[in-house]
């Protein structure tokens, strides 16, 4: 004779309620932090009722470092140089916030070649920083093949970036005033052909990804996020235009040259991690255009300057200006406050990856450990850019 045992999880689990179910005890588990010298640490405090999540909890803070504090004693030269750090994917984007700040409180006007040299950067960005997100993220769902069609493409216009400003990664090419240097001779007609072709390999990607029924079942109709989430918690960029939110500071409130462009905001209506996905690959061609839009104007532009020439202490005058601009995962905004001195009296950073991982307190209950893996890489964030 064989006795058949059923075993519940938690401290309860011989224990059997008045309705005769087994009495069981949630579990309380954390996801993460990993260790340190991994790119960034976010912890998830979750409670799991079995396999299904009933409670998520985001904690942040374990690579805090104080950027707003450290923006405070530095002149603003050094402030480039920290902000372009806390999303470390997005470094162009992030210190243009800082200098459209100070030359909006100086009545700066920059040098048209900056500005249409400014937009196109900011474009080869944007597509380094989604490349980014299109490969790692199948990784997540188990398919490694991606991320290396991705590279591939990062690395063609890694090289254009690189030439022009020799970085990698934290490029130092924005100054108040305009840009450090000039284009080098014969750096347009070699980032032509860097856009063009990444353009002519993205099928690949595509129908490598987009094509797998696996990732399809993983993510249609998986953590769906509503517009009204979106409003509540301040979501923005690609993850609030996936749920239906039409809005791109790009088209809306246009600066750099980005009001002489034709500026498609690509949305979807399903909320979903695949909507999210699809978002963020269509936004990488949209910004190819654009990048192809903005050589084409510096290359018809007369030789001219590229900068402003500034006194060797600068000093913004007194008073208060809010800059945001649309950075590849959201909104960015910086809000300066000047007593008319060399250093800044206050900055503060609103980032993009911030609000938008809070909604995950929202979003995880009720789904499933399984589908929280394929939720939390759809959010798209940089660790630095929640911890600042």
């Amino acid at each position: 004779m064989v006795t058949e045992r059923i075993v519940g999880m938690g401290a309860g689990a011989d224990l059997v309620d008045d309705g005769g179910r087994i009495a069981t005890q949630d579990m309380v588990l954390n996801i993460g932090p990993q260790h340190p010298s991994t790119h960034g640490v976010l912890r998830l405090r979750i409670t799991l009722d079995g396999e299904r999540i009933v409670d998520a909890e985001p904690i942040v803070g374990y690579m805090h470092r104080g950027a707003e504090k450290l923006f405070e004693v530095r002149d603003y030269r050094q402030i480039i140089v920290l902000a372009n750090r806390h999303d470390w994917l997005s470094a162009f984007a992030n210190e243009l916030g800082v200098v459209l700040a100070a030359e909006r409180m100086l009545g700066m006007d920059v040098p048209v070649r900056a500005v249409w040299a400014r937009t196109l950067l900011a474009e080869l960005n944007r597509v380094l920083n989604h490349l980014m997100f299109l490969g790692s993220y199948p990784i997540e769902l188990g398919a490694i093949t991606p991320i290396f069609y991705a590279f591939r493409e990062r690395e063609t216009l890694q090289a254009v970036m690189e030439e022009i400003s020799g970085g990698r990664m934290h490029y130092m090419f924005n100054r108040v005033g305009g840009l450090k240097e000039d284009l080098p001779a014969g750096w347009l007609g070699r980032a032509r052909r860097a856009v063009t072709d990444v353009r002519s390999r993205l099928p690949d990607l595509d129908r490598l990804v987009m094509g797998n029924e696996i990732f399809l079942a993983r993510t249609k109709g998986v953590g769906i996020i509503s517009p009204e989430m979106v409003a509540a918690y301040g979501v923005s960029g690609p993850i609030a235009r996936a749920s239906g939110v039409d809005f791109d500071l790009r088209r809306d409130e246009p600066y750099l040259a980005y009001g002489e462009l034709p500026v498609t905001v690509v949305t979807r209506t399903d909320g979903d991690c695949l909507s999210r996905f699809q978002c963020l690959f269509e936004q990488l061609q949209v910004s190819l255009d654009l990048a192809d839009a903005c050589l084409d104007r510096l290359g018809s532009l007369p030789p001219g300057p590229i900068n402003t020439r500034l006194p060797k202490v600068l000093k913004v005058p007194e008073g208060a200006t809010y800059a945001w601009t649309e950075n590849p995962l959201g909104i960015n905004g910086y809000y300066l406050v000047s007593k008319g001195d060399k250093t800044p009296w206050r900055l503060k950073l609103r980032s993009a990856s911030f609000n938008n991982i809070q909604v995950l307190g929202e979003l995880l209950p009720g789904a499933l450990i399984a589908d929280m893996v394929a939720i939390l890489g759809s959010m798209f964030f940089v660790v630095g850019d929640i911890d600042k």
